[in-house]
């Protein structure tokens, strides 16, 4: 389960602000992100969100993961602004008698949105490695999120590590009986694993569903508590949305 964890293991900075504060300053930031105008403030958030993630105590290999699907997407990002869009010729080139050629008003364009991709991926981040569920759930809560987008999250995050355990089980099987020794073999214990991850997954929701019933549910969850805010975790807030306004002012 720790492999999926999606906060740091030990005590840090802002382990004990409040989420509800952390997720309005995440929202903040993440606008100012998408509405800037160029790509130094999103590469700005990005290098100040790695930054608190090493502070915090992030595993460095949890954050090399969280951001490897979305450093693909933005490079393919940047790839076909460059080949596809645009009018300024950057270089041309004849490649078995095909011609291509990039654009250097599409290559800027590509890298301002990639930009944005990385740092608001890197807000997101820094939000999950800094924020444990139960007090993200309540924070959503807070902000008038529908009730029933909250239990759907809950139920999810509570059976991903079940059925990842469950993957972990049967690969392991398969591979001590040589399911992945060939390619096709693979495919084919791929397609076993997957078909009967889905299978136990409907007997779970079962399961699920007859337990909650019998304690009672009715469809909906208690409401989640709050403590007060205290006046330094808002002035901290405040100040560092006026700092992040700033920069985003400027660049």
């Amino acid at each position: 389960m720790h492999v999926l964890n999606t906060h740091t293991r030990y005590p840090h900075m802002l382990e004990h602000v409040d989420a509800r504060l952390k997720l309005l300053v995440a929202l903040t930031v993440l606008v100012m992100v998408l509405t800037s105008g160029g790509a130094l403030f999103p590469l700005f958030v990005l290098l100040a969100c790695l930054c608190l993630s090493v502070v915090i105590g992030a595993p460095a290999r949890t954050v090399a993961l969280r951001f490897s699907e979305p450093l693909f997407i933005s490079a393919m990002v940047v790839l076909l602004k460059l080949m596809f869009t645009g009018k300024e010729v950057l270089f041309s080139a004849d490649v078995m008698g095909l011609g291509i050629a990039g654009h250097k008003d599409g290559l800027v364009e590509g890298l301002q949105i990639a930009s944005r991709i990385m740092g608001a991926v890197s807000v997101v981040s820094l939000l999950g490695f800094a924020t444990p569920f139960n007090e993200f759930m309540a924070g959503l809560s807070w902000l008038r999120v529908p009730g029933g987008f909250i239990e759907i999250l809950m139920f999810a995050y509570r059976y991903v590590f079940v059925l990842f355990e469950d993957a972990m089980v049967i690969y392991q099987a398969q591979k001590n009986r040589l399911g992945y020794s060939t390619v096709g073999r693979g495919l084919g214990s791929f397609g076993t694993l997957a078909g009967s991850l889905t299978i136990r997954a409907f007997d779970h929701s079962q399961s699920t569903t007859v337990a909650m019933v019998q304690r009672g549910y009715d469809g909906t969850l208690p409401a989640l508590m709050h403590r007060p805010f205290k006046s330094s975790e808002i002035v901290l807030s405040i100040f560092s949305l006026l700092v992040m306004g700033a920069v985003w002012k400027i660049l």
